[in-house]
């Protein structure tokens, strides 16, 4: 303890010291404390030096103060050191420096009243703390009530929020705020809007309990505790109120600069309207009762909108307006009450004037007779046991007497309200649980203090006791939960004090025995006190000057009460005939009730006690009155101490939170802390108890892992274990030597007070060394860097000096050397001369010296010899004769001995001699021995090898080395025959040398002479050129500005020209973008109430049900979800059935009803004039669109006339093939004989084959006609496959549904042909060892994903399903056109069959000349026919096919003249044909009749055959089956089962294929009921999977593709411009459904906002982890102490959502869409919402956590934002303006990481955060915090000037984000390019009894 004692108490070390003024200073140490010293030496921080003197006996240091990062922090627990200046500081800088005025203590919530209203209770606020835990935001109001509303939830436990303080606190406000957020977060139960009565309570009870004070200017007068009670599901179903000790004093009497109850100065101000004419009110300032404080107005509050705000939520409650001017009656009777003046008669007696204006406005709104009053204002009926008599009252008595009847009407008025109230918010719904709001008075101590002071100061010490209890408990938990041993703390416990008051014999016994007395008054009463109490209880004192007062010594402080008046007050007196008179009041209803029996008039709930509502009369009651009486004679003290008993045992039923509100000053000036002030409520509201009980323990707690990042820097590398626990146990216990300090608990670490700040110390010094020696690294390099810049430039100066100096050194040396080598020789001799005779001296000396020395070393030499040898001859006599005793005594004792052993050892081996085993052992004996010596001869033999070895690589170095020494011997000779050879050849280069120097100088006086002229030439011409080169420049430069300023004009022109565009498109976007949002919001606000209207309808049928048990509900699918079309036509339906129900909803609310069917008008009337505004845009676009198609239309236009042409071209060359086919008729009959056209002549025979082979020839062209016309589909087909290839379509399988190995085996194929990524260049398993894998246990599925193996497979089931899909139904769509192609085929050859022989017998039958020119004929119609048919069936694709038939007919005339290719062909054909000839001749003969026609058959026409119908892309129901229709597409299919495996889109193709028949048989009601039936029903499966985001996207998929077909097939130009011919054809033909897309855009919008709403609840609860807290760089941010508050760590757990988290859901989101086929656009507006949110939050929570706000932090959230930037990228999905929604949060973090000291930094930021509003950057920049010494808090000046320069923005003050804003969303036209009669439904949609048409 010394140890660390010297170490924190060293030089520099800061302390804090006790001072008057500002009760706590801080000091620094200017010289070390060592132990035993009796002062410290200090400096203030104002400079000034002192000398701390410490306590002789206690030897107490000061405080210590904490370090600078732990200033500030959110919980005061947190702190190192915990003690009264460290608590007062914290709360100081929060409260001045960073505006904060919520700080958490433990359990409790400190707020200080910062009078000024603050941004931070909006419903943002409340949504950012909705569902967080408490720890992980800042302190706030909201955060205690979300804890308390969490624990109710989680606990199945009541909840209690004790808000307690002294007037002017704010404890009102903070106990409002609290039951606003459970209004706002929790909703109500039922349709009455439940919360919003409960806070309409709230401006009931200020205005009837609430009054200005000197403190405040709102004070509650009274303390009540609200039940707000809920439901199963944790929804507000009621309230419940009870009151406590109402300050009636303050209706008759208020002190200077106070006022009376609000609701009397409400009244007076609104006196001038119309309905208060009757209450004869006026001015405050003319009431007594309103102008006794001289303070009528309070500054910034209008009372006549008060009492409008008071009458609204009276009528919210539903009391009357009747009741209401009833109350205000009763309120101004009151007023003229105290106006009423009584004057003396005498001494003993007083009257009232007559005709007292103000008594007779009193009478007359109370309904009483005048004289009565005036009466017994005046006068007193006594009775005694026989008779009964009136007394007169003096002046003062009787006004007293006047004033307590106001006192008590008041108070019987406020109890009547607080019944009613309590009666509007009571529910018939059973409560489930209840959360307690206690707004009460805290502790209170006047210069003069009295009986209400007493109860006060009671009730707190009543609650004290039971929050000390509390957090003893909790502490006590929390040490057991951990298992620390458990040492009991001493706490401060009030019971002493507590039985003083309530005891029996206490304050409160003797005070109601006192009032029982006859003649008891304050005096004897005290000194009853005296007596009883004053030497009994050190709580009680007596003053010393006085006898008519106590002080007691309460938890908080010493309090004197002045005994005047206690009885009067808890007695509560007033005269019996008053109230008997306002009884008596036959027109005051109102009245009459509240002076009914004290039963019913009390409060429903429990009310008593304290509200002041008991009257106790001073007469004595009748006998038949008895039970009442005893009720009605209880005090206002025993009343109060049962209630304040009462509440007690609540709060201790329930789970209680604790809100100590503090007054920062008595001035209420905003953000001022006067020190003394707050200590002084610190210590009265136990903040500073829950400090010390926290201090006496453990009160600083770390997780080992926290432990662990934070103190790393502690440890060295051997330290670090595998164990977090062990390796933190160790380090501890090296760091802190006395185990006393700390205790190791279950998960977490507990430290004593200071402990903490002594491991920062040891930290801070660490890693200050740490940067010292970067520090010295860093500058080392840049010193050597500049040393060696500075090194070369001195040398290069060194070096031309040094030349200089060389040559005037070399000029100085030859001058010299002829005198240096005088005075060498000179020297030389006389220094060899001194140096023979020193020499000669020398020489003589050392000879004498060294001889003397010689001769006494050989004496003492001498002499030791001598004596050596004297000694070593008597030692060794001495030596050998005690050897030779000792000899003789050994040897004769060892023959002893070894005789007796060698007896034994002989008779010993003599046995062992017989035995055999003898042998043996010696036998063994030598073989070991045999193998040692075998073992050390080869270990020998091993060092003789080794030693000759290393002896051979000796001797060869050796001779190596000898080698290199005569080869380095012979070098060297040769190197001194060179060098002499060299000293020859020198002095003929000197002279040579000498020679060439002369010619040199006669050279160089030559080129002198050239250089000269040329010098002077040279300045001459650089002269000239210079003059040419200005001028130059100057013309240059002139046209440079001029083409400058020209490109400058045009520049500026052109950026102006583009600026004024973008801003005026940005303009129109943003105008489009807010109608947008505008038009959506109404729309989901309609839906909204759709959904309300809905559900009275339910109940509507469900009460009529209950009621007539034989009624059936219709089904809610075609009645509750119209749409909006349907509303429209059929809203007057449903006016007559709301009439028809109206005796069924009479218990139902009928106003809101008819407030949301009118405001169903307004949103219907408000939505058609947005759809106008909106159609006339479209207008606009259409007609832009227009334009366009009219130069499509000319294009267009010029390709039919290149169509016509063709066709003329086609036609010319028909007309050419019919002339040659005339000359080939010509030719033949030219060459025709007789008997040439003989059905067997030749020429007949060669016609016949020609014709046959120009039939087979057609054959074989139109089959490659169809060839190619196959091919050409098969190639469009292929380029829309690669089309939709491209868009992304993913299908998910379960992989292990995979039961054979042969579907893994093609699922394998299929990813390795499918394969498109670098991710899929992966070695495929085998099939065997993967199903092996899948078929295997659990674990082994790991082992098979080890690598993403699964994945692969999932991967490549789904590229190979949808590969297999589209293949089958390519095939598919093949094999139906071929089997048609086919069919039609068969039939055309045997209609050519048919008429080939009916064409072959009428030629028979013609003359031969007629018959060759038939069948030209006729095979010339049948081309023409099939020409027109070809170009029927296909305009735009048949026109090379008819070119191509043309030229093949024209080949084909030319084939006719060749034999030589159709040989072979005619032969063949010449075999058939002679036979059908022959078979035809006999049938002539016989029957006359043709080969192949019947006998009773009529030869027909020619006729051109029709081709079969197609498949139009229609599908057929039934009525009856429409129900069947939409409960298999919509209502009971699954997206993650059948859904999974369609076409994308699959469901609106078939809805839309159903209404296309439904349209072509032109059947209005189908089209209607499929319509209506498939939005309700898409609207029912979303009411009941909204919460799914796969159904919700499914459908947002299906629905924007069903719109998408409404408007392709519409018929509209503008969408058919992107069909293909065949898709124009399938277009709706008899109904416009403009009205029905509006519809379902509208269902659109409403799936695509509960998309993202799901989306949001999804990712809501990952946000904040993985953004903010999760730390993706390790051990970037440190981890700082916390407190009791443990805030969620920043290390990842097992269930701890991290950034990968976010990244994967957004993954699992883009893959679902995709899958789904949602529109590219409609994804990337999704992406962008997604992001939006995710910004939104993350930047909320930022700027509500104090602890987040620091540099590591921003630079985490940086590289986060990274991450998602990454992720855009990789999606393709950059330009989706997602990256630009991040960007608030981007600047946020940017203006953690900046420097921010300067100007220029101020500057810097305020155009670097561009989006952020100024109220953001200050909060930043006021919560910023350093996580280490070497940061530095943000200056309060540096703030200001921030605030001054952004002080011209215009900006929305909003704090926060608003996380519930959602873009406009837009549903761009995306046709289908999939042909409807190409889809195939699947079996598994159970749609068998659909029919294709």
């Amino acid at each position: 303890m010394n140890r660390e004692l010297e170490y924190m108490f060293v030089k520099c070390a800061r302390v804090w010291i006790p001072d008057a003024e500002e009760v706590w200073k801080s000091a620094e140490l200017t010289k070390d404390y060592k132990n035993g010293d009796a002062s410290l030496q200090l400096v203030l921080e104002d400079g000034t030096n002192i000398e701390h003197k410490l306590d002789p006996k206690t030897k107490n240091l000061p405080y210590l103060r904490n370090p600078d990062i732990l200033v500030g922090e959110n919980d005061l627990t947190a702190l190192s050191y915990l003690h009264e200046p460290a608590v007062l500081h914290n709360l100081k800088v929060r409260f001045i420096d960073s505006k904060l005025i919520y700080t958490y203590c433990g359990i409790v919530l400190v707020a200080i009243n910062p009078y000024e209203t603050l941004p931070i209770y909006g419903t943002d606020i409340i949504n950012a703390y909705s569902g967080q835990n408490m720890g992980d935001m800042d302190p706030h109001i909201f955060a205690v009530a979300e804890e308390a509303y969490k624990q109710m939830a989680r606990d199945e436990r009541n909840q209690s929020i004790i808000v307690s303080g002294e007037s002017g606190a704010g404890k009102t406000v903070s106990a409002k705020y609290a039951m606003r957020y459970f209004a706002t977060v929790s909703g109500s139960a039922s349709e009455a809007n439940i919360e919003e009565k409960v806070l309409a309570s709230n401006p009931i009870m200020e205005a009837i309990g609430n009054a200005k004070t000197t403190r405040n200017d709102n004070s509650s007068r009274f303390g009540k505790y609200i039940e707000i009670g809920f439901d199963n599901r944790y929804r507000i179903i009621g309230a419940n109120m009870r009151t406590y000790l109402l300050e009636k004093s303050r209706v008759v009497f208020q002190a200077d600069e106070e006022r009376n109850y609000h609701i009397f100065y409400q009244l007076c101000a609104s006196a001038h309207l119309p309905e208060f004419k009757p209450l004869r009110l006026s001015s405050a300032n003319d009431f007594l009762y309103t102008m006794q404080g001289r303070s009528p107005v309070i500054e910034g509050v209008d009372d006549t909108k008060e009492l409008c705000t008071t009458r609204h939520a009276f009528t919210l409650l539903g009391i009357n307006e009747s009741y209401q001017m009833g109350l205000f009656q009763v309120l101004a009777a009151i007023l003229h009450l105290g106006n009423v003046e009584i004057k003396d008669r005498d001494a003993d007696s007083s009257l009232i004037p007559p005709n007292n204006r103000h008594l007779t406005a009193f009478c007359e709104l109370v309904g009483v007779t005048y004289q009565d009053m005036a009466q017994w204002l005046c006068h007193r009926k006594l009775k005694t046991a026989t008779e009964t008599y009136i007394k007169p009252l003096p002046r003062l008595q009787a006004t007293n007497a006047r004033d307590a009847l106001s006192k008590h009407i008041y108070a019987k008025l406020f109890n009547w309200i607080v019944e009613h109230v309590n009666k509007a918010l009571i529910t018939s719904i059973k409560q489930h649980s209840f959360i307690g709001v206690l707004d009460i008075y805290g502790f209170e101590t006047f210069e003069i203090n009295s009986f209400e002071q007493f109860c006060i100061n009671y009730a707190n010490e009543k609650l004290q006791q039971q929050f000390n209890m509390h957090v003893f408990k909790l502490e006590q938990e929390e040490y057991m939960k951990e298992q620390i041993p458990w040492t009991l703390i001493d706490f401060y416990d009030n019971q002493p004090c507590i039985n003083l008051i309530e005891a029996k014999m206490g304050i409160l016994d003797l005070l109601d025995e006192e009032c029982k007395m006859p003649k008891g008054s304050d005096d004897s009463w005290a000194q009853k006190l005296y007596n009883t109490h004053l030497k009994t209880c050190s709580l009680f004192e007596k003053p010393r000057m006085s006898n008519r007062a106590f002080i007691i010594q309460h938890f908080a402080d010493k309090v004197e009460y002045q005994c005047e008046g206690f009885l009067e007050k808890n007695k509560d007196t007033v005269n019996e005939e008053h109230i008997n008179v306002l009884k008596a009041s036959k027109k005051f209803d109102l009245l009459v009730e509240l002076f009914q029996d004290e039963i019913k008039a009390t409060s429903p709930t429990g009310q008593v006690p304290g509200t002041g509502g008991r009257t106790r009369l001073s007469i004595k009651p009748d006998k038949s009155r008895e039970t009442s009486s005893k009720e009605h004679k209880k005090t206002v003290g025993c009343q109060f101490r049962n209630s304040l008993q009462m509440l007690m045992e609540t709060l201790n039923a329930t789970t209680p939170h604790y809100v100590r509100c503090i007054k920062p000053n008595d001035f209420k000036l905003a953000f001022s802390f006067d020190p003394k002030r707050a200590v002084q409520q610190l210590r009265a509201c136990g903040v500073l108890e829950t400090i010390r009980i926290s201090a006496a323990g453990f009160p600083s707690r770390w997780t080992y892992q926290e432990f662990f990042s934070r103190y790393r820097v502690l440890m060295k590398q051997k330290d670090v274990l595998p164990d977090k626990k062990l390796t933190c146990r160790n380090v501890l216990e090296k760091l802190v030597q006395d185990q006393d300090k700390y205790q190791f608990g279950k998960t977490k670490i507990f430290f004593r007070a200071g402990q903490v700040a002594y491991l920062e110390k040891l930290r801070a010094d660490k890693l200050r060394a740490a940067c010292i020696r970067i520090q010295k690294t860093i500058r080392c390099w840049l010193a050597r860097k500049k040393y060696l810049r500075q090194r070369s430039a001195a040398i290069t100066i060194q070096r031309f000096t040094r030349g200089y100096q060389a040559r005037c050194l070399a000029k100085f040396l030859r001058r010299t050397q002829a005198a240096t080598i005088i005075q060498k020789y000179q020297r030389m001799y006389v220094a060899r001369k001194r140096y023979r005779q020193k020499q000669a001296a020398a020489l003589a000396m050392q000879t004498i010296l060294r001889a003397y020395m010689a001769r006494q070393q050989y004496q003492a030499l001498l002499r030791e010899h001598k004596a050596v040898i004297i000694q070593k001859h008597i030692r060794g006599w001495l030596a050998r004769c005690w050897y030779k005793r000792c000899l003789q005594a050994i040897v004769y004792l060892q023959c002893c001995i070894r005789r007796m052993r060698a007896k034994r050892e002989l008779k010993k081996l003599k046995i062992e001699a017989r035995s055999v085993e003898h042998f043996k052992k010696l036998n063994k004996g030598m073989e070991n021995k045999i193998m040692q010596l075998q073992r050390k001869v080869d270990e020998q033999n091993k060092e003789n090898r080794s030693v000759s070895e290393r002896l051979v690589t000796l001797e060869s170095s050796y001779a190596a080395e000898s080698e290199r020494m005569r080869g380095e011997l012979g070098r060297l000779r040769g190197f001194e025959e060179e060098a002499k050879n060299k000293t020859n050849q020198v002095s003929s280069l000197l002279e040579e040398l000498e020679r060439l120097r002369k010619e040199l100088s006669a050279t160089q006086q030559e080129k002198k002479t050239i250089e000269d002229w040329a010098q002077t030439y040279r300045d001459e011409m650089e002269k000239m050129v210079s003059e040419l080169k200005d001028q130059n420049g100057l013309l240059k430069k002139e046209k440079d500005d001029l083409n400058r300023l020209i490109q400058e004009q045009s520049q500026q022109m052109t950026e102006k020209m583009a600026r004024a565009i973008v801003e005026e498109t940005q303009q129109l976007e943003t105008d489009l973008n807010e109608e947008r949002s505008r038009y959506q919001n109404l729309l989901t606000e309609h839906l909204r109430l759709e959904e309300k209207y809905d559900d009275l309808k339910e109940d509507i049928a469900r009460s009529s049900i209950v009621s007539k048990p034989g009624h059936r509900r219709t089904d809610s699918t075609h009645s509750s979800n119209e749409s909006e079309y349907t509303y429209n036509s059929e809203f007057t339906e449903l006016e007559e059935g709301s009439r028809a129900a109206e005796d069924v909803t009479r218990g139902i609310d009928t106003s809101l009803t008819l407030k949301l069917q009118k405001r169903l008008t307004e949103l219907e009337q408000e939505k058609q004039s947005l759809r106008n505004e909106l159609e006339n845009k479209e207008e606009q676009f259409q007609r832009a669109r227009a334009r366009d198609d009219a130069e499509y239309k000319k294009a267009r236009g010029a390709e039919l006339e290149y169509e016509s042409l063709k066709r003329q071209e086609l036609e010319s060359e028909n007309k050419k093939l019919k002339h040659d086919l005339a000359e080939m008729r010509q030719s033949l009959l030219g060459d025709a004989a007789s008997n040439t056209g003989a059905p067997g002549s030749p020429a007949y025979k060669v016609l016949l084959d020609q014709l046959n082979a120009s039939c087979e020839e057609l054959e074989v062209r139109k089959e490659e006609v169809l060839i190619l016309r196959s091919q050409l589909v098969s190639q469009k087909e292929a380029m829309h496959h690669k089309e939709t290839m491209t868009e992304p379509s993913v299908f998910v399988e379960d992989v292990s549904k995979l039961k054979d190995a042969d579907e893994l085996k093609q699922a394998y194929i299929g990813l390795k042909d499918t394969n498109r990524s670098p991710r899929f260049m992966r070695k495929p398993l085998e099939v065997n060892d993967l199903l092996s894998r899948l078929r295997s246990a659990a674990p082994d599925f790991h082992k098979l994903n080890e690598d993403g193996e699964l994945w692969l497979v999932n991967q490549g089931l789904k590229e190979t399903i949808r590969l297999l899909e589209h293949q089958l139904q390519t095939q598919r769509r093949g094999y139906d056109s071929e089997l048609e192609a086919l069919r039609g085929e068969l039939q055309n050859v045997k209609e050519e069959n048919n008429r080939q022989q009916q064409l072959l017998a009428q030629n028979l039958q013609l003359p031969p000349e007629a018959r060759i020119e038939a069948s030209l004929q006729h095979e010339i119609t049948r081309l023409t026919n099939e020409n027109l048919e070809l170009m029927a069936d296909d305009p735009t694709a048949s026109r090379e096919a008819r070119v191509s038939i043309l030229r093949r007919m024209v080949d084909l005339m030319e084939q006719l003249e060749k034999q030589d290719r159709t040989i072979r062909k005619l032969k063949k054909q010449l075999k058939v044909y002679s036979k059908r000839i022959g078979e035809m001749g006999a049938g002539q003969t016989e029957g006359q009749t043709s080969p192949g026609q019947m006998v009773d058959e009529p030869i027909h026409p020619v006729n051109i055959p029709r081709r079969e119908k197609d498949f139009q892309g229609m599908l057929e129901y039934k009525k009856e089956d429409e129900l069947k229709l939409v409960k298999n597409l919509i209502l009971e299919l699954k997206p993650r089962g059948v859904a999974v495996n369609l076409i994308p889109g699959l469901p609106a193709y078939v809805l839309f294929m159903c209404l296309r028949h439904a349209d072509y048989v032109n059947d209005d009601q189908k089209v209607r009921t499929l319509l209506t039936s498939t939005i309700n029903s898409i609207k029912k499966i979303l009411k009941k999977r909204g919460d799914d985001f796969e159904t919700v996207s499914f459908w947002l998929s299906n629905t924007c593709r069903f719109l998408h077909c409404l408007k392709q097939y519409s018929g509209d130009e503008a969408f058919m411009k992107h069909n293909t011919q065949r898709q124009n054809e399938h277009c709706l033909s008899n109904f416009d459904l403009a009205e029905y897309r509006q519809v379902i855009s509208d269902l659109a919008i409403q799936i695509y906002q509960q998309l993202i709403k799901c989306m949001e609840n999804i990712l809501q609860p990952m946000i904040v982890s993985g953004m903010l807290e999760h730390e993706t760089i390790q051990g970037v941010s440190g981890v700082k102490p916390t407190g009791l508050r443990k805030r969620t760590s920043s290390i990842a757990d097992e269930g701890t959502y991290t950034l990968d988290s976010i990244l994967r859901q957004l993954s699992a989101f883009h893959s679902t869409m995709c899958q789904h086929g949602t529109d590219p656009e409609l994804i990337k507006q999704v992406v962008k919402q997604q992001f939006y949110i995710i910004g939104a939050v993350t930047l909320n929570n930022l700027l509500l956590r104090k602890d987040m706000c620091s540099w590591s932090k921003g630079m985490q959230i940086r590289y986060n934002v990274s991450q998602l930037e990454e992720w855009l990228r990789d999606k393709g999905l950059m330009t989706c303006g997602a990256k630009e929604t991040l960007e608030p949060l981007i600047q946020a973090a940017q203006l953690l990481q900046v420097k921010k000291k300067t100007d220029e930094d101020a500057e810097a930021i305020c155009s670097m955060c561009q989006a952020l509003t100024t109220a953001q950057i200050v909060k930043v920049l006021n919560l910023y915090t350093p996580v280490n010494e070497f940061e530095e808090r943000v200056s309060v000046a540096f703030i200001r000037t921030i605030q001054t320069r952004l002080r011209d923005r215009c900006e929305s003050p909003q704090l926060l984000m608003d996380t519930k804003m959602i873009y406009p969303v837009t549903f761009p036209f995306n046709p289908s390019s999939l042909a409807l009669e190409t889809i195939q439904i699947p079996s598994s949609l159970n749609l068998g009894f659909l029919t294709r048409v």
